[in-house]
Order: C-alpha cells, then structure tokens, then sequence
C-alpha cells in the first residue's frame, strides 16, 4: 500500500510538533538543558535517531524551542490584541494579556523566556543570541507602542520611554517570581495594581 507524499509530510510535521510541545513543557520548568534526546524519545515513544532526525542536533532542538516559545507568547498575547489601534490602547491591552498569559499557567513552569535567559545568560552562542534576539524584538514592539501614545498625547511628551519599559519588565518578572517560586495567588493583582500606578502616574 503506497502512503501520499502529503500524508508523509502531514506526518512528519505533526510529529514534529508533538515533540515540540513536550520540549516547551519541560524548557518552561526546568530550562533548556533538561532537554536530553534520550528522556524525550521515552516520553514520546520514539528511537534517538528518529528524534534527532527532526532537529540534527540538540542545539538545533533547542534553537526550535525557542522558536516554538515565541509562537505561543505571540499567540497568547500580541495577537490578542492586535485589532486595538497602536498606542497607550494597545499598550496597556498587551501588559493586560501578559499578565493573563502567566496567571493562566500557559506553560507549566510559567514564563519560558525568564527561565531561558536566566540560564543562557552567561553564556555565549546560538541559543543565547536567540533569545536576546527575542527579546529585543519584543522591547522593540513594546517601545513602538509608548511612542506612538506619546504622539498621540496619551503620554507626556516628556516620558522617557527606555524607564517605562524597564519598569513593566520588572512588574512582569516579578509576577512570575511570585507565581512560580511563592505560588502567590494574589500576585496577579499586585501585578496588575502595579501597571495601573505605572500608567497613571504618567
């Protein structure tokens, strides 16, 4: 019996996401280094050789939990609120989402980029400028949004832009902090009081 080139590739791809998926659950918990081939190809039923097919090598599966990473934070929260105009709208709706996305418990070790670049950020190569690189993308959005509300006169035109980037970059690692470490239920609220007094006092 022949297999379609197409159910061939279906199942390649779904194979490969199903790896994806168990690497991203165990990277948000215990770091990138609790990959290992061996632990993954028991869990999923799967040969060393047939895993590593799918990513060449350890770093490359890495590289694509990373990859994989941003997908869901993109999807959980940017797009939830793309259709809101760009702006202090858009910016004070994505912190919201932000929030939202750690309280829900998306990934079970919380936020994977915080744990991620507290491991690899002493270090040097691939995975490390792939993270960094995350990240600036993401300071770059945020940085967008202020400046617009600053155009749009929602924020003083004397508001230094890089501090109030800074400052709900802090609000959100201590959320997860106190999600994860003290399992703080009300750490959500904290969060979210600490954003309104952020924008407020602006």
């Amino acid at each position: 019996m022949c297999v379609s080139p197409r159910r061939s590739v279906a199942d390649t791809l779904e194979t490969r996401q199903r790896i994806l998926d168990r690497s991203l659950a165990i990277a948000s918990a215990e770091g990138l280094e609790g990959l290992t081939i061996g632990r993954l190809a028991d869990e999923l039923g799967m040969s060393k050789a047939g895993l590593l097919g799918h990513f060449g090598t350890k770093e490359g599966l890495q590289l694509a939990v990373v990859d994989e990473a941003a997908a869901v934070f993109a999807r959980e929260v940017p797009q939830r609120v793309k259709q809101l105009p760009s702006g202090l709208p858009r910016l004070k709706a994505v912190c919201e989402a932000w929030v939202s996305y750690l309280e829900r418990e998306v990934l079970p070790g919380g936020c994977f980029f915080t744990a991620a670049t507290t491991e690899f950020d002493g270090r040097s190569g691939r995975v490390r400028e792939a993270l960094a690189g995350m990240n600036a993308l993401w300071r770059r959005d945020l940085r967008i949004h202020a400046r617009r509300a600053i155009s749009d006169g929602d924020l003083p035109a004397d508001t230094d832009v890089e501090q109030l980037i800074y400052e709900i970059i802090g609000i959100m690692l201590a959320l997860n902090h106190f999600l994860q470490l003290e399992h703080d239920s009300s750490a959500p609220v904290r969060a979210r009081k600490a954003l309104d007094r952020l924008f407020s006092a602006r």
